[in-house]
């Protein structure tokens, strides 16, 4: 058999630890090599046994004392045990507590303790519902109005949910602590577990004689209209919490909130992005040669803006001010940015065709400007011909 390591090195720690840099040291090694944390390898294991045999002993004044005086072989020999691991016994070591912090979870637990269930007063669930609004609705605010199915106490029972004339009992399996404890077979021993009360549900009462309105549960529900408020320049997916209009709290604990998510619908023209709003104009070629008046669409109405001579297509223009205010401060808005695009005609008179082309002449002459490159090319290749047959 291989010789043992030293208990303080198997942990990492000095012979003048305290306790509480012992047991520290310790819940690192056993969460590192926890059979659980590493299943199926062997030497994980066999380094989890041998930290846990070294914090049994290192853990015990007494036999920590004879640790540092003989060492190993303080143990050799009688003190050894069937439940123990390289001739050590397990039983008298507690590991409760560092289980408890640490691997509860793994056993389906929770740190072990002697005391109720948390029956103090605790607030209630939140309730969750959608409103659908529309563009300018989330922009101004406004008013709507949503149904919920609320619970309340039963007033038959008073909310206790037992028949009247009858009240709850006490749990008989957690006693009315609302908790039950389970001891399993760990591998240093028996470990125990606490657990909420499969038969009580973690209440401690056990109702007999349900409340034949509310089937014993204590509550009724009624469906009923709430109105929300929603805010202006609240955004798609964005919430109205109301307050106490949620599940009842538990033992005098107050309501929970029902939570209101706002659906904002697509505007044809208006798109958002964040406190600015943006949008796309058309204007004619006349209006972007010459200058003109245009009308233009923003969530306060039409404005009249003009547009300057020469204005090319997909020029930005900004409306100050014209755009979402912000939910924390209604008094302060974004803008509204506008994208100028030329709007080609399709269709032309022939008047209005002879019109353009008198005034492509006048401007440059572009629709004839390819055919002269033509006949310019194929004059000069010509004289180039000519030329060359003088030269030959």
């Amino acid at each position: 058999m291989a010789e043992k390591r030293d208990y303080y090195e198997v942990l990492g720690v000095s012979k003048d630890v305290d306790d509480a840099t012992l047991k520290k040291a310790y819940r690192k090694v056993a969460k590192k090599y926890h059979p659980d944390m590493n299943p199926g390898d062997k030497e994980a294991e066999k380094k989890f046994k041998e930290a846990s045999e070294a914090y049994a002993v290192l853990s015990d004044p007494e036999k920590r004392r004879q640790y540092d005086q003989f060492g190993h072989a303080a143990f050799e020999g009688g003190a050894g045990g069937a439940g123990g691991y390289g001739g050590f016994d397990f039983n008298g070591a507690d590991f409760s507590d560092i289980f408890g912090d640490i691997f509860g979870d793994l056993f389906g637990g929770s740190r072990r303790g002697g005391g109720r269930a948390n029956q103090g007063p605790m607030k209630g669930m939140n309730i969750r519902k959608a409103v659908r609004i529309t563009f300018e609705e989330a922009v101004f605010g406004c008013e709507k109005e949503i149904d919920v199915v609320l619970k309340d106490p039963c007033t038959k029972c008073n909310g206790t949910g037992a028949k009247p004339g009858t009240s709850p009992e006490t749990c008989s399996k957690c006693g009315g602590k609302g908790q039950v404890v389970y001891t399993q077979q760990s591998l240093f021993g028996m470990v125990q577990n606490v657990q909420t009360c499969p038969d009580c549900g973690g209440t401690g009462k056990i109702i007999r004689e349900k409340c034949p309105d509310c089937g014993g549960t204590g509550y009724t529900s009624s469906r009923k209209k709430i109105s929300v408020s929603i805010p202006a320049g609240i955004d798609n997916g964005q919430s109205v919490r109301i307050r106490e209009k949620g599940e009842p709290g538990v033992n005098g604990g107050p309501r929970g909130d029902l939570l209101v998510e706002v659906a904002v619908s697509r505007h044809p023209i208006f798109q958002r992005q964040d406190m600015h709003i943006f949008s796309t104009v058309p204007i004619s070629f006349a209006q972007a040669a010459l200058g003109g008046d245009v009308k233009i669409k923003t969530v306060d109405g039409d404005v009249i803006y003009t547009v300057k001579p020469g204005t090319k297509t997909d020029t930005k223009i900004r409306l100050k001010g014209k755009g979402v205010p912000s939910v924390r401060n209604s008094q302060i808005r974004g803008d509204h940015y506008v994208t100028l695009v030329i709007q080609t005609p399709e269709k032309l008179s022939a008047e209005a065709k002879e019109a353009l082309r008198r005034f492509d002449e006048l401007s440059g002459n572009s629709l004839n400007q390819n055919l002269d490159d033509k006949k310019h090319k194929a004059k000069k290749s010509f004289k180039e011909k000519v030329k060359e047959a003088f030269e030959d």
